[in-house]
């Protein structure tokens, strides 16, 4: 084990020397749609440093935003537009149906564990009844959802569009446009990436290009805006601003990157002002902060890292209320074209962290004086931009290692022993080249959803699961190919009994453009 104190320095061989840890693969760099060969990747660097509680650098607001008093407006009203194809109308919720809004990217809790019910979970080759569908631009945001409101971003040529449409109809309330003239450097999708955050009747989105906007959740009116990118100096790395805020009381934290720091920053999420920044050594990799209360105490977790040579990044420990910091954790693959893109998941008393790459999964617990003590490390998992989910002491993820992608693993989040490894894949048959051709599918790298009766999931390739959880594996309870494309990425959202479902690229073996769809999974009782 790896230990760490305040005021110590007590560790062993370091995280590369993991007894039973497999090594690296040699793998193709996939995050975001890379496809560029890597050598073998070896995990960086030794246990992270904690002592007392380090006070965050004080960084000034180099322009604090300019705060519109917003007058009284009726809320808009939703219209038709062109790109909507409406298909039918979802049945009635079941009595006493549990419902929820889901305000934020992986969930309000982000934690992909919905408590919705009842949900149907068994449906035709078809799918689910589809109920609208809108066809949009390039974007690999998660749609967030407030009663009937629900808001997404997406970009057609040189203008971003944050749309807020009505959840069961997908007629419009109303959009707004800005410019982005952002070029990706390794994948054609130039798109947004971070999701928007609700919170108290606005709605914070975070662009491809730096660009924070609050917007007045019913009217779209602009209350604040500011350039992260310009004012903070934040570069694009990778692939441009990826990671999604989160609202803890009246702060919105990003994971920032700015080149001199702060790494991390909080906002007044009223006034747009800095609150407070920390962290200057790494820079703001593709995962997003997430919240989770330790010993009675909340704590941000934030995975770090952007573009550097040598690679430099990992786990940040903080005082979500003032940015003060507990520990830092070296967790970054040695390879240059590599990012950090998954979540932290916030167990009782521990962390579970996970990276493709050779980086592979790690739990740390985490110690009432604010150090830790590291239980596990194994390379056999590794995530890539998919996510982790906690079930009563145990992980569930989709294996995102480049020769093992697609399998559904369950991880005994004390050991790290593997309970079960399920390979889900199957054989669907293909027009090519004018010829019914069988061609082999599996989940890829895909994503899941916990719900009360067990899992669904999203392949990679457009397929979508209803998993039934048993005591040596998964069952495929319903599978249906929703659309023919790839670089399905985005996470499923379910909210009031609602599914909606991100299609990221034209599709393959059909004519469907990138779309936004929702289907009905609502139950009866």
């Amino acid at each position: 084990m790896e230990t760490q104190r305040r005021g110590g320095a007590e560790t062993d061989a370091g995280f590369g020397g993991t007894k039973g840890g497999r090594m690296g693969h040699v793998s193709s760099l996939r995050g975001l749609g890379v496809r560029v060969l890597c050598a073998v990747a070896l995990v960086a660097g030794i246990g992270g440093s904690v002592g007392a509680q380090t006070r965050p650098t004080t960084f000034k607001d180099p322009r604090p935003p300019k705060v519109n008093q917003l007058q009284k407006m009726a809320p808009a009203t939703p219209k038709e537009y062109r790109g909507l194809r409406a298909h039918a109308a979802p049945r009635p919720l079941a009595k006493g149906a549990v419902t929820e809004d889901v305000t934020s990217f992986l969930g309000s809790r982000r934690d992909l564990r919905s408590s919705e019910t009842p949900l149907r979970t068994v449906w035709p080759a078809s799918g689910p009844p589809l109920l609208w569908e809108m066809r949009r631009g390039v974007s690999y945001a998660s749609p967030v959802v407030k009663g009937d409101r629900l808001v997404y971003i997406h970009r057609v040529g040189d203008k971003a569009h944050v749309e807020c449409l009505q959840t069961t109809t997908g007629k419009r309330y109303w959009r707004f446009s800005y410019p982005c003239t952002y070029k990706g450097r390794y994948i054609r999708n130039s798109g947004s990436r971070a999701t928007p955050v609700i919170s108290d009747g606005l709605v914070y989105v975070h662009g491809v290009e730096g660009m924070l906007h609050c917007l007045e959740l019913t009217t779209g009116r602009v209350a604040w805006k500011r350039n992260l990118k310009l004012e903070f100096d934040a570069p694009d790395n990778f692939f441009g601003m990826v990671s999604s805020p989160i609202i803890y009381g009246n702060l919105l934290i990003q994971n920032l990157g700015a080149r001199r720091g702060p790494c991390v920053a909080a906002f007044d999420k009223t006034s747009g002002r800095l609150v407070w920044g920390t962290g200057t050594k790494w820079g703001a990799s593709c995962s997003s902060p997430v919240i989770g209360s330790v010993h009675g105490q909340d704590k941000l977790f934030v995975l770090a890292g952007g573009e550097s040579r040598p690679p430099k990044g990992g786990l940040m420990v903080l005082d979500p209320k003032t940015g003060a910091l507990d520990f830092d954790y070296p967790f970054r693959s040695r390879t240059f074209e590599s990012v950090v893109a998954s979540v932290p998941v916030v167990g009782r008393d521990w962390v579970f962290l996970s990276s493709a790459y050779g980086v592979g999964s790690a739990v740390l617990s985490l110690k009432k004086d604010g150090g830790f003590e590291r239980w596990w490390h194994s390379r056999s998992v590794g995530l890539q931009f998919s996510n982790g989910i906690h079930v009563d002491g145990r992980m569930f993820v989709v294996d995102g290692s480049s020769d093992r992608a697609g399998a559904v693993v369950c991880l005994d989040a004390k050991t790290g022993k593997e309970v079960f490894r399920t390979d889900l894949d199957w054989e669907e048959t293909v027009l090519l080249n004018g010829k019914k051709r069988k061609v082999s599918f599996s989940v890829g790298e895909g994503s899941l959803l916990q719900i009360p009766d067990g899992f669904l999931c999203l392949g990679d390739n457009g397929h979508l699961l209803a998993l039934q959880l048993t005591p040596t594996g998964v069952k495929i309870r319903s599978r249906s190919w929703l659309f023919k494309a790839n670089e399905t990425w985005t996470p499923l959202v379910v909210s009031h009994g609602l599914l909606f479902v991100c299609q990221n690229k034209k599709e393959r073996f059909g004519t469907e453009p990138p779309r936004l769809l929702c289907y009905d999974l609502r139950g009866q009782n």
